[in-house]
């Protein structure tokens, strides 16, 4: 199982590489409308929601997470992890809200922030295969945002990849090629 999430953000990562590493800091931090993100935004709040989860994932590594009363029941548990993984799919053509923990900088980004996907979705393989225990017992989370939206660990990292996937897909339908240079 890791290692596919592991070929899945690198593919990811090569993708955002490829479709947007060779544009310049404005190009990147283009908005398409003052309701739309740029680029830059869409990858740095890939990053926030990820990183979000760090703590979480390390309470449940050393056996301190915080389980909620639904937690313990299975019908929510599924509920939950079905429903978010519908929402995030790249297919999913309907705008979500984003909660403030997750909005991206509204300053510009450098160029860099395409190398710090990479990094970022590196570690968070990495994460992903340090996990693999927790997965196979059916450690259940709870959402950054919220103790009582609860669902399995792996459903979690579902999650956070198909999310990548569909902020990837958003970026694309960015009109890059009418930006100057």
């Amino acid at each position: 199982m890791s290692y596919l999430h592991h070929q899945e953000l690198a593919s990811i990562s090569a993708d955002f590489q490829e479709t947007f590493g060779q544009l310049s800091q404005e190009q990147l931090n283009w908005k398409p409308s003052t309701e739309q993100w740029s680029i830059a935004q869409n990858i740095d709040h890939i990053i926030r929601i990820n990183e979000s989860y760090y703590p979480l994932i390390q309470d449940l590594k050393e056996g301190k997470a915080d389980k909620s009363l639904l937690a313990r029941i299975p019908f929510f548990v599924r509920l939950f992890g079905n429903l978010i993984y519908t929402s995030v799919q790249a297919e999913n053509s309907k705008k979500l809200k984003t909660l403030g923990i997750w909005k991206p900088k509204s300053t510009p980004l450098s160029t860099e922030i395409i190398e710090k996907l990479v990094t970022h979705n590196e570690q968070l393989a990495d994460l992903i295969s340090s996990c693999h225990s927790l997965i196979e017992e059916g450690a259940i989370i709870s959402s950054p945002a919220n103790k009582n939206i609860v669902y399995k660990l792996e459903r979690a990292f579902e999650i956070l990849i198909s999310h990548e996937k569909r902020h990837l897909e958003q970026a694309r339908r960015a009109p890059v090629s009418l930006l100057k240079s």
